[in-house]
């Protein structure tokens, strides 16, 4: 009889010294030699804030899925230290390479959203032979008002609200910790300057960069300066009606996008 589900399993890693919780979704159809799909959470994300999304996808594609919770985050090590303004260029450059190597993943379809999508990218600069591909909804490539003006909200929802609590349900006891340290590297005069454009030129691999037109954390600009520096190909899709998730606000529509965009690489 054939498989008429995924398989699904999770593990424990060690990544750039930290224990980090790792799910491996195998397809019910997998071809030898397929690629991996790599999935990088947002700020404040989670395995679990995925929901079936990866599932779904690595079904689709007939390829396996890896999500995982960095350094800070879910079911990981609770962050320990302040972050620094450099945080982003060094999962890329350090966590998320030993993370590939522990799982046994070689040239991966690296799929990041928002502070993901920033760390995909960061990723492809620096090893541009590694990945197969790279799809970005919402990452940010440099610092926009409209992006402070977003996490000054988040904060005071944080402050006045129940989002605490309902984040708790993915973070446990690391809820405060990991929500200030996305919170307060970013609203730090510092990071004003954060802008990794420069690199942008080193990214060789095909490029699927997608983004809600709604998005409360950044706008068109960083879509078109994505697509408009990185040497490879690059196709983009910006979804009217859809804020910061769109992989949940207008599912339908980014799982064609990514499905037709991972199929043809694997032609």
């Amino acid at each position: 009889m054939p498989h008429t589900s995924s398989s699904e399993h999770i593990t424990f890693i060690r990544a750039d010294g930290h224990r980090l919780r790792v799910l491996s979704i195998e397809p019910p159809q997998q071809a030898a030699g397929s690629p991996t799909l790599v999935f990088l959470h947002e700020g404040l994300g989670s395995i679990e804030q995925w929901r079936d999304f990866p599932r779904l996808l690595g079904a689709a594609t007939d390829c396996r899925a890896v999500v995982y919770d960095r350094y800070g985050f879910g079911g990981s090590d609770p962050l320990q230290e302040r972050r620094t303004v450099a945080y982003l260029e060094h999962e890329a450059h350090h966590s998320l390479p030993e993370v590939l190597a522990a799982c046994g993943v070689d040239r991966p379809i690296l799929i990041g959203h928002s502070d993901g999508g920033s760390i995909a990218l960061l990723y492809a600069a620096r090893f541009p032979g590694q990945p197969l591909g790279v799809i970005t909804e919402a990452a940010h490539v440099f610092v926009e008002p409209i992006t402070l003006t977003g996490i000054r909200a988040a904060v005071e929802l944080f402050e006045t609200s129940d989002l605490p609590e309902r984040l708790a349900r993915f973070h446990g006891e690391r809820t405060d910790s990991m929500f200030r340290g996305w919170s307060d590297v970013w609203l730090s005069p510092e990071f004003a300057r954060w802008n990794i454009e420069p690199c942008l030129g080193q990214i060789t691999c095909p490029l699927l960069a997608i983004q809600g037109e709604d998005d409360q954390y950044g706008s068109i600009a960083q879509v078109q300066a994505i697509v408009g520096q990185v040497s490879g190909r690059a196709d983009f899709a910006l979804i009217p009606g859809c804020g910061h998730v769109p992989h949940h606000q207008a599912r339908s529509q980014v799982m064609a996008e990514m499905t037709r965009f991972i199929t043809g690489l694997k032609k």
